[in-house]
């Protein structure tokens, strides 16, 4: 099962049963940071980061690189690792969820190779540079903007 999706319906129990290993990144890019309007939930119509799900057996930093062209078609390089964090949800991508979902998020800095080519995939609604801390971002990537001083 390394480097395959996981079965929706044993994924849905996966979630329902632990938490998953993720990786977020901070792409920054002449001052601003580079976020994603999330067309699912959690966190539905919030910007967040670029990242998602770790694969059995993938390496964080090919994870890392897998999820940048995945969600906005873009190859990246990746720097250092900044921050873990965790989010825990009520809701899911998936109606029924009793548990939420609950996730281990380890973050990194990283740039566009080519900025000029950003290409969203269906999980994201749209794209923005931010060049400081607005209402609309997620609360948790609030946090880490916050604690990892991008703007600063």
């Amino acid at each position: 099962m390394e480097n395959k999706k996981i079965p929706d319906k044993l994924y849905f129990k996966i979630l329902e049963n632990m938490p998953i290993c993720c990786v977020d990144l901070i792409i920054a890019q002449d001052s601003k940071v580079l976020l994603v309007k999330r067309a699912n939930e959690p966190e539905k119509n919030l910007w967040g980061l670029v990242g998602g799900r770790i694969f059995k057996k993938e390496s964080l930093l090919n994870a890392a690189k897998r999820k940048a062209v995945e969600e906005i078609g873009v190859e990246i390089d990746v720097g250092k690792m900044v921050c873990i964090s965790e989010t825990i949800f009520n809701t899911g991508s998936y109606k029924n969820l009793k548990t939420g979902v609950h996730t281990m998020n380890i973050t990194f800095l990283a740039k566009l190779k080519n900025p000029k080519s950003i290409k969203i995939d269906k999980s994201i609604l749209e794209y923005k540079w931010f060049d400081k801390i607005d209402n609309e971002i997620a609360e948790y990537v609030k946090k880490v903007l916050k604690d990892t001083n991008v703007f600063n």
